[in-house]
């Protein structure tokens, strides 16, 4: 299939908490394939199902820089099982344009899921890669980046992409 359209805010379906995945069929490998694909050309460093229409708790994430060679991870029902300390980083999102805000997140992190063969697959992370797991995993929740600033930020973001639907740019 190759490259899908990442839904924005304020679409409803990146609101849906994601259902497991029951077995690792081809329309799935075929999902994480095309997944990778659209998290580079966009360009990211992860995405979620839900960002491209799925409803399924899968996520694909590289936090290697540009110039190394490509090495797209996948995790199949993720789930965070254990969490400490606290930092606060700048993020941004597929789904979120034009805009970047302060988030606190765990700082180290233990995320338990399947690998693209089924294998059970256990990720400490800390840094970069804690943040990147926490953001895509909210996905699968359906919650957002924006979700967890102060609402005032939030209101100030949502107040920006009416005016520019609007066109009163």
């Amino acid at each position: 299939m190759g490259l899908r359209q990442i839904l924005t805010f304020p679409d409803e379906r990146l609101k849906v908490e994601c259902e497991p995945v029951e077995e690792l069929t081809d329309e799935i490998q075929e999902l994480i394939d095309d997944m990778a694909e659209t998290m580079y050309a966009a360009p990211g460093i992860g995405l979620a199902a839900p960002q491209v229409g799925e409803q399924c708790r899968v996520i694909v994430f590289d936090v290697g820089s540009r110039e190394e060679p490509r090495n797209p991870m996948a995790l199949i029902n993720p789930e965070i099982v254990e969490c400490e300390g606290e930092i606060v980083s700048e993020e941004g999102c597929l789904s979120v344009l034009d805009y970047n805000s302060e988030v606190k997140r765990s700082s180290r992190v233990c995320v338990r899921g399947l690998d693209r063969e089924g294998r059970s697959l256990e990720i400490e992370a800390d840094d970069l890669l804690a943040i990147v797991l926490q953001h895509e995993i909210d996905h699968l929740d359906g919650i957002l980046f924006i979700d967890r600033i102060s609402k005032l930020k939030r209101s100030l973001y949502v107040k920006r992409m009416k005016k520019k639907e609007k066109g009163d740019t």
